[in-house]
Formats: C-alpha cells, structure tokens, sequence
C-alpha cells in the first residue's frame, strides 16, 4: 500500500519536566484521515522516559484534544494531547485540565525566543558581544538581524497559517538574535493549545538548520532584554460593559494576587522583572496608560471617552511559561471579582 493512502498522525505532549515541561512527540500511521481531534485514537507511552510515571508502572495515555493540519508532510496532521493516567483522570502534571473553559476569553499572547547556535545567541561572535540594543528591532538586513533568522520566521509564519492557528505577526526583536510571533484565539483551552503547537512547528523546523529554540526568559545576563509573553486578554463583560468602577476592582484584585500571578508566569523571572528593560520590578504591581514599565499596560483605546473597556495586557508572564497556567491564573483572578 502506498504512502499516498496512509495518514501521518504527530502526537505532541507535553513532560513531566519542572519548573517547565518540554514538549514531547511521536508518530501514529492511520489508514482514515481524522476530521477532528475525536477521531483520533487513544494512545499511550512509556511515562517512566518523561518523568510522568516509575519503571514499575509506566503506562500514561494521550488523549487527543485538539487537531491541526500539517503541510510539512504528506497526509500529515499535528494532534496536540493531554496527559491521562489509565484511570482516565487527568495526569498530575496534566495542567490544561483544570483551565476553566471559558470561550468568550479572547487572548493574544507574544511569543518572544531567541535562535541559539552552538550555546549562543544567533549572530554573536565567538569571543564577547555584538554592538549594544538598538538596531536589531524589527531591524533589516545582514548586521541586524543575521543569517538564516527571517528565512525560518518567514517559514513558520506558512507552517503556523496552514495549521489554521491564527498566528498574527513576527518581528525581529530588541537583541540580536531575539524573535517574536504573536497568536490570538478565542477561547481559554484553544489558545493554550495553538501556542504549544505553534511551538513545536517552530522548535521541529529549527532542526533542519541546526539551531535551538531558547525560551528562557533571561538567557543573556547584562544590558540585554529578555523574553516575555506579554498576555492580551478580555472577557465579554471587559469587551461590551466595562467601566472605571470594575477596571479598578479588576487592577485590585490582580495585585492582591500578584504572588500567585508571578508563580505561573514562568520561572527565572527575577532575572527579567528588573523594572528595566520595558519591566516593572517583580516585587511591585501598577497599571499604566500605554506605559509598557507597568505590569499592566492599558490601551489607549481602554479609558477613551472615559469607558474603560476592551482588552488589557500583561506584561509579566515570561517566554518560557505554559499558556495554560498563565489563562488558568487570569481566569481565576477575573472570577473573584465576578
């Protein structure tokens, strides 16, 4: 039977690794081709290889949750999964499970990262820096951005489309060898799920270069950015109504929770929330009018006409944080003022 009648079927997951899983994948070969995420069977693997189980009792399973199509391959499909236990109840390192799933969320997140090559930023020399911050954002040509860095962005942005993930920008970012992508979905568990797929199409398409992905949020120490996942959100009621009085009681209650807030965006942020580099310090919450040293900055288009609606963002999550724990902190936060 030829290959042309076969469906190649990636099963993505993701570790049991902490602070921050990596993502794990394998191939599963199907006679039908899936029309949804349902009709994807059932599968397993040896969770004792991903810090998921023991030797002893190895078995977890991937329950397919979501499906996108991939143009890399022929008959190619990317099934994003959760981690279950035989059992079926959600694995404890299993944290889309217990997002709410809220769809009228509609969310934005940034996606900063840098290319590395041979343990250093893409476009560092061999010995020392390049020339400080300045050129390199959304910089063109050779000396600003370097070789090979928009040729795979600028294939990712193909990849991401073709998966039906509504990938909406990139842009060359503030240190050399920094990148950005942004995506927005609406719904809680559908943007956690397009952002780890459309890391994995990133993170795969980066092998055929030889060069990694470094999703820490601090990997250059000194007068360098980091990377964060600046977080765009709104709910229906930020979207239609609003208002100065629920803006303020909203802002309250993300600085009564700013501790539970800085433990799900992402570990090492003390080494990027320094209240330099477009930060606010870690230790401190404020909000600000188009002030990107805030926590939360605050559209312009939020307070016109004095109605304080729309959609607002966070700027502290980092780039190495799971969406899933980020949505999961905001929406708990959105409902204790609800």
């Amino acid at each position: 039977m030829s290959s042309a009648s076969k469906f190649k079927l990636e099963y993505i997951w993701l570790d049991g690794y902490t602070p921050i899983p990596t993502m794990r994948s394998k191939t599963k070969i199907v006679s039908e081709a899936p029309e949804s995420y349902k009709d994807c069977p059932v599968w397993g693997f040896d969770g004792s290889s991903t810090e998921q189980a023991e030797g002893h009792d190895s078995d977890c399973v991937l329950m397919p949750v979501a499906l996108y199509p991939d143009s890399t391959r022929l008959n190619g499909y990317l099934v994003m999964c959760e981690v279950r236990l035989p059992n079926g109840d959600p694995h404890p390192s299993n944290t889309r499970a217990h997002v709410e799933d809220k769809e009228d969320l509609w969310i934005g997140l940034e996606q900063e990262y840098f290319f590395y090559e041979n343990g250093a930023p893409l476009g560092f020399p061999e010995e020392g820096y390049p020339g400080p911050q300045g050129p390199y954002y959304c910089g063109v040509g050779m000396s600003s951005v370097g070789p090979v860095a928009r040729q795979i962005a600028e294939e990712h942005i193909d990849i991401v489309l073709d998966a039906g993930i509504n990938l909406e920008g990139i842009n060359a970012e503030v240190a050399k060898g920094q990148w950005e992508f942004q995506i927005f979905a609406k719904g809680s568990k559908n943007i956690g799920d397009d952002m780890w797929v459309a890391r994995y199409i990133l993170v795969r398409l980066c092998e055929k270069y030889g060069l990694d992905v470094n999703w820490h949020c601090k990997p250059v120490s000194g007068d360098w950015n980091g990377s964060g996942m600046h977080t765009n959100f709104s709910t229906e009621y930020m979207r239609e109504t609003g208002g100065k009085e629920y803006f303020e009681k909203l802002m309250g209650a993300f600085e009564e929770y700013k501790e539970e807030h800085i433990a799900a965006y992402g570990p090492d942020n003390h080494l990027r929330l320094t209240g330099l580099h477009e930060t606010q310090s870690i230790d401190k919450f404020s909000w600000g009018v188009a002030d990107r040293g805030a926590s939360v900055r605050v559209p312009h288009s939020f307070v016109a006409n004095d109605q304080y609606k729309g959609y607002l963002e966070d700027r502290r999550p980092n780039s190495q944080a799971d969406p899933y724990q980020i949505i999961g902190r905001v929406l708990k936060t959105i409902a204790s003022v609800e």
